[in-house]
């Protein structure tokens, strides 16, 4: 039987999600967990994999097994045995065409912003502290040119491995709330750093170092050396991930 899973982590206390040998990630803490309620080895695939220090609030999984559990009993069996940064919101019986990568038609992501003179403890590892005042209504102009199919090679990293640098953003929001920056953006898929490349170039014309018309250069020099600074790890969300209707997951927790 396959089952999906819907995961939330905070990922500051670990080196991203994929197993890397002899470091903790979040893929090795949910397989040990999925194993020890399974009683036998078990491999999951993501959604998406997220780097060192970003967080998942909407990350989904899919594991084929023939240990016989109600939903349930993935949810809590697996939380027990998992570490109090990572949890299990739901499990699901889905069909074997379902892919939690490849199924996926659209994924979300947001990027947090604390903006403020002073720093945060509270938020010390779950958003990006800028002490400069940013212009919000400035980089919600300078992000309205990256929405639609392009090719972003100057917002992906330049050890990525995508085949194609061709993406299309449907939607790409910058609003604050408070001493809060939120930058919301959805896409039939990313590139490796890419909604931090963005981020950074977002930010810089914040804060004025820029002008609005920016983001656009960056976007037609096809070139990432020429692209802004990657913004740091702690600010990005893996919100939700997308998929047909079909399989009738359960939607992503409300943030």
């Amino acid at each position: 039987m396959r089952w999906a899973l819907g995961v939330e982590y905070d990922g500051s206390a670990f080196h991203g999600w994929q197993v890397q040998e002899k470091l903790d990630t979040v893929q090795l803490q949910v397989e040990r967990a999925i194993s020890r309620v399974a009683d036998q080895d078990i491999r999951v695939v993501c959604a998406g994999r997220t780097d060192t220090g970003v967080h998942g609030v909407g990350q989904v999984v899919h594991f084929d097994t023939d240990a016989v559990r109600t939903p349930r009993n993935w949810v809590l069996g697996c939380n027990v045995n998992l570490p109090r940064e990572i949890n299990i919101n739901w499990a699901l019986a889905v069909s074997e065409q379902f892919h939690a990568r490849f199924s996926a038609i659209s994924r979300s992501y947001r990027y947090l912003i604390l903006n403020r003179a002073t720093r945060s403890a509270i938020w010390r590892n779950r958003a990006v502290w800028v002490h400069r005042p940013l212009d919000e209504l400035c980089m919600q102009a300078a992000a309205r040119c990256l929405v639609g199919s392009h090719d972003f090679s100057s917002y992906r990293a330049l050890g990525c491995q995508a085949k194609s640098p061709v993406r299309t953003i449907a939607r790409l929001e910058v609003r604050r709330e408070s001493e809060q920056i939120l930058i919301d953006v959805t896409a039939d898929g990313f590139l490796h750093h890419m909604v931090r490349n963005i981020a950074g170039v977002l930010m810089a014309i914040g804060k004025g170092d820029r002008p609005v018309e920016w983001s656009k250069e960056v976007l037609e020099y096809r070139d990432r050396t020429l692209g802004g600074v990657t913004a740091p790890p702690e600010g990005l969300y893996l919100l939700h991930v997308a998929y047909p209707k079909v399989f009738d997951l359960p939607a992503a927790p409300v943030v």
